[in-house]
């Protein structure tokens, strides 16, 4: 299963519904506390259930739906690349179609409500049937669906409750009336379909640069606390676990069995008191027989006991080697890794190796990769597709950037776009585009002009320019040391002068 698109609402800064489509490699841009990394610890509390990095409390709610009256939170996940089949019990497959549980361009949509910031209430939105005669037929019990059976209603196996609501579904099919309603996960068969499909869900793990560790961390940061999250989840290590586990509950049943035969022998009224507790091997969590794993130096100082720099080191060459491990394997289970400003702590070498090795991890099979960044140069190493521009229009606003809806077609606009300001090299291309335009004299059209000194032949000529070309000029010829340096604000301006013009003339 994969991330399609990710609705969030009443979380923190998102006041109203916001839709974020989602690729591969998605990355959020923009300024700073406009809502890049609300998203990714959204998903943390979806998709972890507040046992990840994040735990959800009163204060994600967003201030002006409290005011309101307001108090739900609401995230929900659209899902693509679907499992096949369900198993609700050992001898009850069924599909999510087969179910109505989809939606009509065959995702499936989760929703989590969170009232109050408390206990999540799952549902599936979904175009399910709705007329009364075969409604609600999840939240039914294999007895009160027997009575929906009639004469006319073929039905090949009355014990199992996918088969029942089959054949009704069936011979109400020229009347299901499906619309677009809200199934709530919380009983019977439902309830089965939520716990089934967990186990089809993505692993989310969230790194963040900026966050403080303790003695008593516990939380998914070292890449190999992850890392065994993963490896559980391959199918065929999980029969062998299984069966592992099953042969100790066997053991242990033969050894307390003999214990209380022997027991019987010397007190028959104690030993009837007594009864061997032992788990069954699907309560077993093998996780927690790894949860000790790490990566340590010599002096046995964990990751998260290190400096930013070198936590950040480790965390960018396992990224690599995902990259090339993940690529080269099948049948891997899917995998979201979300990365707040990944480009903290590190060397701009480094920081391009890491973003190459993303857009690699990105490319393999059931896996997606999700950032957040402030760095104008990583925004720089991506193609447009990746990137989604986060910001404040009359309430959130997250734009999947497209190179034809943009003024000027350059990663250096989504730079200006996501952080409000550029350089020299942006002012180069804005100039060059209209040059090439041959739109020059009608750009230069009632402009104000400044003086310029030019040097020439050892001669200083002193001409009028616009401010354009008066900073064109400047980046140009940086030995002429004749004119005052053009300032910040006025590279913004032009800046913004250049890209109204061509917006303008598009």
């Amino acid at each position: 299963m994969k991330i399609k698109k990710v609705r969030i609402e009443n979380f923190r800064g998102y006041e109203t519904e916001t839709t974020i489509e989602f690729g591969n490699l998605t990355v959020f841009v923009g300024q700073n506390d406009v809502g890049k990394s609300s998203i990714l610890e959204a998903l943390d509390i979806f998709f972890n259930e507040n046992k990840g990095t994040i735990k959800i409390d009163k204060d994600d709610i967003n201030k002006k739906c409290r005011i309101n009256g307001n108090n739900e939170i609401k995230i929900s996940v659209v899902f693509e690349e679907l499992p096949d089949s369900l198993t609700l019990d050992s001898t009850n497959p069924t599909t999510l179609q087969d179910e109505y549980l989809l939606q009509p361009d065959g995702t499936l949509e989760v929703v989590k409500r969170y009232p109050n910031a408390g206990k999540e209430k799952v549902f599936i939105k979904a175009n399910h049937p709705n007329n009364p005669d075969c409604a609600e037929l999840l939240l039914k019990k294999n007895s009160d669906l027997k009575k929906l059976l009639t004469d006319e209603i073929e039905c090949e196996d009355k014990t199992k409750n996918a088969v029942i609501r089959k054949a009704i579904w069936n011979h109400y099919s020229d009347d299901l009336q499906l619309e677009e309603i809200e199934i709530e996960l919380a009983k019977l068969d439902a309830k089965n379909t939520w716990e089934q499909l967990k186990n089809y869900m993505p692993l989310y793990s969230l790194f963040q640069s900026d966050r403080k560790n303790s003695d008593g961390d516990s939380e998914v940061q070292n890449p190999m606390k992850i890392a065994v999250q993963e490896i559980l989840k391959d199918d065929t290590l999980k029969t062998s676990l299984d069966k592992v586990a099953e042969e100790v509950e066997k053991k242990l049943i033969e050894v307390s069995t003999k214990t209380l035969e022997k027991l019987n022998e010397m007190n028959p009224e104690i030993a009837d008191s007594l009864t061997p507790v032992i788990p069954s091997p699907d309560s077993l969590k093998w996780i927690d027989v790894f949860k000790s794993v790490s990566i340590s130096s010599d002096e046995d100082i964990p990751i998260n006991k290190r400096g930013s720099g070198v936590k950040r080191l480790v965390l960018l060459n396992f990224f690599r080697a995902e990259a090339e491990r993940r690529k080269s394997q099948e049948n891997i289970p899917s995998i979201i890794y979300a990365i707040e400003e990944p480009e903290t702590s590190q060397h701009p070498n480094h920081q391009r190796k890491l973003i190459e090795a993303f857009i690699e991890l990105s490319k393999a099979d059931n896996t997606q990769v999700l950032m957040t960044t402030h760095s104008p140069s990583i925004v720089k190493l991506l193609d447009f597709e990746h990137l989604h521009l986060v910001r404040n229009n009359n309430g959130k606003e997250v734009i999947k950037v497209e190179r034809g809806d943009l003024p000027y077609p350059s990663l250096n606009e989504v730079n200006y776009l996501a952080f409000g300001e550029s350089n020299d090299e942006y002012h180069n291309e804005l100039y060059g585009y209209i040059e090439s335009e041959r739109l020059l004299s009608d750009y230069r059209n009632g402009k104000a002009t400044m003086s310029y000194k030019r040097i020439r032949n050892g001669n200083i000529i002193e001409e009028q320019k616009v401010l354009s070309e008066f900073i064109r000029h400047q980046i140009h010829h940086p030995e002429n040391t004749e004119n005052p340096r053009f300032t910040n604000d006025q590279l913004q301006q032009s800046i913004g002068e250049m890209r109204q013009f061509i917006q303008d003339n598009n």
